[in-house]
């Protein structure tokens, strides 16, 4: 059995359990724990496997352990169904989960991030953080030096013009917190071979998608492809904002989660 990972939980009513990227951790959704536990949800944040003070998984990362891990968590909170929110990377996750585990799933919200319907797109930005990364680790000789200067590059890089500069130190702050070596391997399986894109019309949960108008990793265009190929999905963009929608307008972003959230809640938890 994994062990369940490190979280942080606030409130009491429906669940919504956040699945962060893999540029950050639980932080990535610090802003929406408290606002969505002041609005009567349970709201969960994690950390992966490898982030914070998590262990790496034995073998390496995959969609399919990382979906078990997830469900395995809300098993262990015992907790029968949730609302997933996954941002990036987490956007893969929670698509995972909620194909191999349609009953726990309420609804899913898919923000800045799901699987690729074009491999080569997915390979570029990959590749874009290995090289950032390296470039890092050959100018600085410590880890922590590494990484503040690799969260200096990637949110310059990924950011949008109207980003709240609060949120982006918060971006740039969950960034140092990552262990180099479980970046690296989660890089490694984002860059291989996946089933998930193909399997996607096989949602069953209704699903909203968030996309950053300047996002230059996950474009608006390709989060629209993405709904199109969804079977009860709507795609809203947040313009003038990057790769941390959530973070960098958070007041948008959660007018956004919550109105969807709402259209849940006559169903039963």
């Amino acid at each position: 059995m994994s062990l369940i990972p490190n979280f942080a939980m606030l409130g009491s009513g429906p669940t919504v359990l956040m699945l962060h990227d893999a540029d950050t951790d639980h932080l990535g959704f610090a802003p929406q724990v408290e606002l969505l536990a002041s609005q009567g949800y349970r709201a969960i944040a994690w950390d992966m496997p490898g982030y914070h003070a998590n262990p790496p998984p034995y073998g390496g990362y995959s969609l399919k352990a990382l979906a078990a891990t997830a469900d395995g968590l809300l098993e262990a909170l015992k907790i029968g169904r949730a609302h997933i929110v996954g941002h990036g990377m987490g956007a893969m996750v929670a698509a995972e989960l909620a194909l191999r585990h349609p009953t726990r799933v309420r609804s899913l919200t898919l923000v800045a991030g799901g699987p690729a319907l074009e491999a080569d797109s997915q390979q570029h930005w990959v590749q874009t953080r290995q090289q950032l990364l390296a470039q890092c680790q050959q100018q600085a000789s410590t880890e922590a030096v590494q990484m503040q200067r690799f969260a200096e590059l990637l949110v310059q890089l990924q950011s949008g013009q109207q980003a709240l500069p609060e949120g982006l130190q918060l971006a740039r702050h969950a960034i140092t917190q990552i262990q180099p070596l479980a970046y690296g391997r989660m890089l490694e399986m984002l860059a291989g071979p996946s089933t998930l894109a193909e399997r996607l019309p096989h949602l069953s949960q209704r699903c909203l998608l968030v996309s950053g108008g300047q996002d230059v990793c996950m474009p608006p265009q390709r989060m629209q492809a993405l709904a199109d190929q969804l079977p009860d999905a709507r795609h809203a963009r947040l313009e003038g904002v990057g790769h941390w929608p959530q973070l960098e307008s958070p007041d948008a972003f959660e007018g956004l989660l919550l109105d969807f959230l709402a259209t849940q809640r006559a169903t039963v938890h």
